[in-house]
């Protein structure tokens, strides 16, 4: 009784200024790295939906993600380092709990739309928290871009008339907050953008409604396109907000999945910066992040702090006053977001494995703002060697460098046993046929 009393009465307090609780819509960007950004200093792209979201909200410049799309959905989802609940690409156990759920507990309208890849089922949306769902790459993997396939609510549509993928699934957002306008709603939207295929978007010169085979008229160059439909596609979803009057009362919040693609190379703060998806390196865990919420964030700010993809579900949980399960790994940056010191992370902890095929490889490491340290023993100075050429590890060190190695090694010991042994087994066990022989289990491609 004592514990609902102080549940209610922080919910009392955290909204007594509001109305209703806050809206939640939380965008994620496929295969997005910090440099795309122009308020973090890239200078390749356009994106001026989320330079001024970043101008009036919180731009976070050390949010760092896992290096490919799948492990990172399992940890935002869950709030759990993948150690603890990841089995292989492409799918969520169906005995974690996701914000999903906690926000449709909660008594908020649930929605997802996007990009699913996290379970074949029919009722995967659904039954992971989520209300409503309108995804690619769910029961099936057709085109995402002209002329996409798309599930709505696990009922697969077919488009042939000149549409749009993103487009599709932004119309569906919209019309989500819409339905959901005079309630409190929670709105998961993993875009499709920016993945390649780097095909034409609708905004191109040479946009061809007809295609609709994802061989067709790649480059690179289209990228910067891809880019600026994304933010168009953010801008979107503020006016919707704007125009319903639920802009005040709503966290917004946008990051990437991962790094960007390897086959891209930006221009950031004046110097070339090829994409790192997959690799361990800052090019393919760091990712932008911004929030904004204009009745809490009463002007624009930037945090140096170390941000995780597992602390997106307890900072739900805080912004919305509910509680965060025993059993999350993640840190809520709820009071940074309101202009608090909060307790900022002094180290991020990573187990990373993508487990394709009968692949048990993983790394682990810890790092902060300027070292890291491998499981295996590689140690870096990220101060000046962000792409970890130089191993520290034979080195004399020097004090500050040493103190935060034994630092670091203190954390990396405290997950020592934090893998549970039937989890490697749940995974050797789906790449056999029925027969019980090892086989290549089809995960799909590596997004």
């Amino acid at each position: 009784m004592k514990r609902l009393v102080c549940i209610l009465s922080s919910f009392l307090i955290l909204h007594s200024s509001f109305s209703a609780p806050p809206n939640v819509i939380l965008i994620m960007v496929d295969d997005f790295g910090y440099e795309c950004v122009t308020a973090n200093g890239g200078e390749s792209y356009q994106t001026p939906h989320l330079d001024k979201l970043a101008a009036s909200g919180v731009r976070f410049d050390n949010c760092h993600v896992q290096p490919l799309c799948t492990p990172t959905r399992v940890q935002l989802m869950t709030g759990r380092y993948n150690v603890r609940n990841y089995i292989n690409f492409g799918t969520l156990l169906r005995t974690e709990t996701t914000f999903g759920h906690l926000m449709k507990n909660a008594g908020y309208a649930t929605g997802i739309c996007g990009k699913w890849q996290l379970g074949g089922e029919v009722d995967s949306p659904q039954h992971f928290g989520f209300e409503e769902s309108c995804l690619w790459q769910q029961t099936r993997r057709p085109p995402r871009y002209a002329n996409p396939g798309l599930e709505y609510n696990g009922v697969e549509k077919n488009f042939t008339q000149g549409e749009y993928g993103p487009t599709l699934v932004n119309d569906f957002a919209l019309s989500f907050i819409t339905k959901n306008k005079e309630k409190p709603f929670f709105l998961y939207y993993p875009m499709i953008l920016t993945h390649n295929p780097f095909q034409p978007t609708p905004d191109s010169p040479d946009w061809d409604p007809t295609i609709s085979n994802e061989n067709k008229q790649q480059s690179p160059q289209h990228f910067a396109d891809m880019t600026a439909y994304m933010d168009k596609m953010v801008g979107r979803v503020v006016a919707k907000l704007d125009e319903l009057g639920l802009r005040d009362n709503t966290l917004l919040i946008v990051l990437g999945d991962n790094g960007t693609n390897t086959g891209i190379t930006s221009r950031f703060k004046g110097t070339d910066y090829k994409g790192g998806k997959g690799t361990t390196t800052a090019h393919g865990t760091h990712v932008p992040l911004i929030a904004s919420w204009p009745a809490v964030m009463k002007q624009g700010r930037v945090s140096t702090d170390l941000i995780s993809s597992t602390d997106f579900l307890p900072t739900i949980c805080a912004a919305t006053g509910f509680p965060v399960p025993a059993t999350v790994d993640g840190v809520s940056f709820l009071p940074q977001l309101k202009g608090d010191t909060g307790t900022p992370r002094e180290w991020l902890y990573t187990w990373y494995s993508p487990r394709q095929s009968q692949d048990m490889t993983a790394r682990e490491y810890t790092f902060n703002h300027h070292f890291k340290l491998y499981r295996t023993g590689q140690f870096y100075d990220l101060s000046t060697d962000e792409l970890e050429k130089q191993d520290l590890a034979t080195t004399s060190l020097a004090s500050k460098a040493a103190a935060a190695k034994a630092k670091l090694q203190t954390a990396l010991d405290h997950f020592k046993d934090a893998r549970p042994p039937e989890l490697d087994q749940a995974f050797q066990a789906s790449g056999k046929d029925k027969t019980g022989k090892k086989g290549r289990k089809k995960q799909g491609k590596g997004e």
